[in-house]
């Protein structure tokens, strides 16, 4: 056999072979290009809450929600999210984003956001769909809402808040035999990064047991440098010999944003402090309630014996009137039979 008719031999044998193999194993030969082309997944990674705008009853949360995707394109991809009530188990706030197709593997943030009231807490269902079916759901719970600062009333700055250095000085400046003037000076600090606007300052001078409102003032508080703190000092005239609660509060555009009290005792005689309390009783009913042998725990102290300035009651210890009236009438039974 010459080489050439060996070489036809060879291709014919290998062709021979290709076909059976194709025909065997049909999968045998893929186009390199389609090894890629996996069934297109997408599901959560994470779901980062974080406070949006707070208002006065109701507050945004923005949910940033982190998804991967991997292998082909999954079209119409849509992100639903949903807020309940932690407690009620209702349903507060629902938003649907539209994401369009996702491709490109790798991983994207799809941002959103619901409305909840600020009182209460929350579970957060975050649902993917792909052409309207869940592929993937992730829970998150939110509470503490009601500690969010509305957006009208966040402001960095504030009364100083210190142990020894007072919030509000007061001293007397004139005084006479019927009023009195003081010179009151409260501390304010910049708890911000940038310089402060300036905010309005009101003082009220109330008298200690009527609550009476001797004397007002008003001041600007100008612009306070980041972390600094400035004194504002005002006058105000009242009448002598009583003890008032001095009440200042920062205001901006008619928003109140703090508040803070002192006093002032100008009665030698009696004196006052911002640290008084109330201490709270719980009403309990039996404790008011007539028992079951007849003893009125709580009356009107009808039959209550009648007691004297120093609280003690008319009866003589020991033997009572009835006791005695008993015994002489024993005693006159006896003195009888002996007769």
């Amino acid at each position: 056999m010459d080489t050439r008719t060996a070489l036809l031999a060879a291709a014919a044998a290998l062709l021979l072979a290709g076909a059976i193999g194709a025909v065997a194993a049909p999968d045998a030969i893929v186009d390199p290009r389609e090894d890629d082309e996996r069934p297109g997944d997408v599901r959560i990674v994470d779901t980062v809450v974080s406070p949006g705008e707070v208002r006065g009853e109701t507050a945004e949360l923005r949910l940033g929600v982190d998804l991967r995707h991997r292998g082909s394109t999954v079209e119409n991809v849509t992100v639903r999210h949903r807020a309940i009530g932690a407690d009620s188990g209702l349903l507060v706030d629902e938003t649907t984003v539209d994401v369009g197709d996702v491709d490109g593997g790798g991983e994207r943030t799809i941002n959103g956001s619901v409305d909840v009231e600020r009182e209460g807490s929350y579970r957060i269902e975050t649902v993917v769909f792909a052409d309207g079916e869940r592929r993937a759901a992730q829970t998150t719970r939110v509470g503490g809402v009601a500690a969010l600062t509305p957006d009208y009333a966040d402001s960095r700055v504030g009364f100083t808040e210190s142990n020894v250095w007072p919030t509000v000085a007061v001293s007397v400046s004139e005084a006479d035999n019927e009023t009195a003037t003081l010179s009151v000076s409260i501390s304010v600090t910049n708890r911000g990064d940038a310089v402060s606007e300036p905010i309005d300052l009101r003082v009220l001078v109330r008298q200690a047991e009527s609550n009476v409102i001797a004397d007002e003032a008003s001041e600007t508080v100008g612009e306070v440098r980041p972390g600094r703190t400035d004194t504002v000092t005002t006058t105000v005239e009242v009448p002598a010999n009583y003890n008032y609660y001095v009440d200042a509060a920062l205001w901006s555009d008619d928003v109140l944003i703090d508040e803070t009290q002192g006093v002032a005792n100008l009665n030698p005689r009696e004196t006052i402090s911002t640290n008084q309390t109330t201490e709270e009783v719980e009403f309990a009913v039996e404790d008011f309630t007539r028992g079951e042998g007849g003893d009125d725990v709580g009356g009107d102290g009808a039959d209550a014996p009648d007691r004297g300035a120093d609280g003690a009651g008319d009866s003589t210890p020991g033997f009572g009137p009835l006791v005695a009236l008993v015994a002489l009438v024993a005693a006159a039974l006896v003195a009888r039979r002996r007769q």
